[in-house]
């Protein structure tokens, strides 16, 4: 009988043992490499360039030798980031960020090819 209630108790604390661990699951997914495809209008223009295809910016920032060009159009708003090239040339687009007016998320290209295809004009 005590062999039987050793048993017993050998497996009810077998059951509380710690269990195989589960591996980490990620608290958010990998980043995605941001495709510049359809950009080609746009990334390493200057603002002359920037001008000839979308018409006069909506606004235009300066900070340093860093320039935000914006130019709005009735399906979105696109943000273009000009820096200086290597040994101070001119200032050219290296980032763009684009929104719908709401400010819903929109496709990069298309929001270029909706601006571009509306000829600058406002």
């Amino acid at each position: 009988m005590k062999q039987a209630i050793v048993l017993g108790v050998g497996l009810l604390l077998a059951g509380c043992g710690e269990t195989m661990a589960r591996p980490a699951t990620p608290s958010a997914a990998p980043a995605r490499p941001i495709s510049t495809t359809g950009l080609d209008r746009v990334t390493g223009q200057n603002a002359a360039e920037l001008t000839r295809t979308f018409g006069n910016p909506d606004a235009d920032v300066r900070e340093g030798s860093a320039r935000k060009l914006q130019f709005k159009g009735p399906i979105c708003v696109l943000d273009t980031y000009l820096y200086p090239g290597k040994g101070g040339g001119e200032p050219t687009v290296t980032y763009v960020d684009t929104r719908q007016p709401d400010g819903s998320p929109i496709d990069r290209a298309s929001c270029v090819a909706a601006l571009a295809r509306r000829g600058g004009g406002k």
